[in-house]
């Protein structure tokens, strides 16, 4: 949802159509305390990148702790 998000960026007025509202609904309170602790770089907003890298360790790490508990039954 976050790339899908990101490709509407490109598009004028796409995120201000029905899709763009439902994945700004979805996207904006996860992206929102990256956007707070990371600061543009010109027209360049990094924070989404920082955000699916954050959530590819999340993920990791619940895959790492089921693929435990499953090791020890």
């Amino acid at each position: 949802m976050i790339i899908g998000y990101l490709i509407l960026s490109w598009f004028p007025n796409a995120r201000d159509s029905f899709v763009g509202g439902i994945l700004g609904k979805c996207v904006e309170p996860y992206l929102s305390p990256f956007r707070r602790i990371i600061p543009n770089i010109g027209p360049l907003d990094l924070s989404p990148i920082v955000a699916l890298i954050a959530l590819r360790f999340v993920f990791s790490g619940i895959y790492a702790v089921l693929d435990y508990i499953a090791r020890l039954f």
